[in-house]
């Protein structure tokens, strides 16, 4: 019985070293990778956000807002040269249906799906790229995820509402890594310069 209990110690503390062996080995391989230096750290770990920002956006279907459409004998697809570049500035709209003005009916949308009239009045897919001026640019992962955690432009307090037919009320449901990714990713696309028109109150529709 004394043996037993031995045999049975000295293999829980050989499988302790073996696991401590590769726990130390993948460190090492982690720090030979990145070292010490903070900047190659934080670029490691960006690369594991962008990723996953992609899948989440992707899964969301947030293009089919945030993404200029091409249209062909085919159909409509996605303008991957404009990936979340917002309402193309000077795309017109069709004359709003004032049915879409009264709560209860369905909304209008543009031929795009990039402009949406509703109770609310106009709103306009944004710009989501890096773009200094008419983008997100400026922003920081903070602002970004506190403006999805409100649903508050720019994410004060005075800040206008993000308006239909955004899902921001889904979207703060993320864990805040999650929402890093997105915005991480979003700071990995081509800046694409286009100004979004502001959204058009109901009252200036009718």
């Amino acid at each position: 019985m004394q043996s037993k209990k031995i045999i049975i110690t000295a293999s829980l503390i050989c499988t302790t070293i073996i696991w401590l062996a590769c726990s130390s080995s993948a460190n090492e391989a982690d720090a030979a990778i990145t070292g010490s230096d903070p900047a190659k750290q934080a670029e490691a770990e960006e690369g594991n956000l962008i990723p996953r920002g992609e899948y989440l956006l992707t899964v969301g279907g947030c293009n089919d807002c945030h993404t200029p459409k091409i249209f062909s004998p085919n159909g409509m697809s996605l303008d991957s040269s404009k990936l979340y570049s917002g309402h193309p500035a000077g795309s017109k709209l069709p004359s709003p249906d004032p049915k879409a003005l009264v709560p209860g009916q369905w909304l209008q949308m543009a031929p795009d799906v990039t402009a949406f009239v509703g109770p609310w009045g106009i709103s306009y897919a944004a710009n989501l790229t890096p773009d200094s001026a008419t983008g997100i640019g400026t922003w920081t992962a903070d602002v970004f995820i506190k403006t999805l955690r409100t649903g508050k432009h720019l994410g004060m307090d005075n800040g206008r509402p993000i308006l239909p037919p955004m899902p921001w009320p889904n979207l703060a449901k993320l864990k805040d890594e999650d929402l890093k990714a997105i915005y991480t990713y979003l700071m990995s696309l081509p800046p694409i310069s286009n100004r979004v028109p502001g959204p058009v109150p109901p009252n200036e529709l009718k």
